[in-house]
């Protein structure tokens, strides 16, 4: 029977992530887990049994693997790339110590992990469009250098101890189940929000800043996907690049208006972000993870556009009616 312990449950992954695995496997068999006390971040419960955990500790770490008889370990805590420039420091230790521990764990209990990489471990120096599997990485943000660690780290794990461990090169995710954690592509989540509350909206980016994105249920779906695949047929396990649509910001906000004409929109580009931003590709060639374990997205922009503005909605009925209770 798969038990699955999942670290950093609260964020925008592992809200929608835990309750997938929730709905395949029973809450008994996943144990959701996060630095925060469950009270901050498991309001409505997640289908999951849920803990306090800090991945800095090791032995916490190891002892609550042991302890749930882990079979897999998703591994979500992080620092994401605007938050990690405002605390580069901060974000190395977070970003690489919480992975080598679960390395550890996962090489001692003998378990799989999954550990997501980013968009972010490509830099200037890589080809901007697309971005192939196998290139040059020299990203220019602490979160990036922390991703490319990450890639070595689990390759490393893999050859010298034989941990089954895979990864995805995300894009920037949209989701509205749970609040931006911190990352560069945050402002396409912001946007829906702005667009349901009736507000204008500040962009911190360039309006022709195209970026690469993959709507939230896209992304767990490639999770689980890649996780159920046969080990044979992997050979870039860690690190696939995957992608689905691509869209600049006054791209989205024109989505946007033509559902809600009302909608207004102001660019203040950011300077952090806009680096950020600028240091990545505008596309990302995902063929090596179509080929090898049948990757493929279904939303497009449009589609995206539709499900955010109907989730949302549906959202701010349900707070209201809480309220009018």
């Amino acid at each position: 029977m798969e038990r699955f312990l999942v670290t950093g449950a609260g964020g925008q992954i592992g809200t929608e992530l835990v309750r997938h695995l929730g709905n395949r496997h029973g809450a008994d068999a996943i144990l959701a887990t996060d630095v925060r006390d469950p009270s901050v971040w498991a309001r409505g419960g997640p289908g999951a049994q849920v803990g306090q955990l800090d991945c800095l500790d090791a032995d916490a770490l190891l002892g609550t693997a042991r302890d749930f008889g882990t079979t897999c370990i998703l591994h979500l805590a992080s620092i994401l790339s605007a938050a990690a420039e405002a605390s580069p420091y901060r974000a190395y230790r977070v970003n690489m110590d919480s992975l080598v521990n679960v390395l550890e764990a996962a090489a001692k209990i003998g378990c799989r992990v999954f550990a997501p990489s980013s968009i972010a471990v490509f830099g200037p120096e890589s080809p901007r469009d697309p971005a192939p599997q196998t290139t040059v990485l020299r990203p220019t943000t602490m979160y990036g250098v922390t991703k490319v660690a990450g890639e070595m780290l689990s390759d490393y794990y893999h050859a010298r101890f034989g941990v089954d461990v895979r990864g995805l090169r995300f894009p920037g995710l949209v989701s509205y189940t749970a609040p931006p954690g911190g990352g560069t592509t945050d402002y396409a989540v912001e946007i829906f929000h702005a667009a349901v509350e009736r507000r204008r909206f500040s962009c911190p980016l360039h309006p022709d800043t195209r970026m690469a994105m993959m709507y939230m249920p896209d992304a767990i779906r490639a999770i689980l996907e890649l996780m159920d695949a046969d080990s044979s047929s992997l050979r870039h396990r860690n690190a696939y690049n995957v992608s689905a649509m691509h869209f600049t910001p006054a791209e989205l906000a024109d989505a946007i208006r033509a559902r809600r004409p009302e909608f207004e929109i102001a660019f203040e580009p950011d300077p952090v972000r806009q680096a950020i931003a600028d240091s990545w590709p505008t596309r990302i060639d995902d063929a090596r993870a179509r080929e090898e374990w049948g990757w493929h997205h279904e939303y497009e922009l449009p589609e995206m556009v539709d499900a955010m503005l109907q989730g949302l909605e549906g959202l701010r009925r349900r707070r209201a009616a809480v309220l009018a209770r």
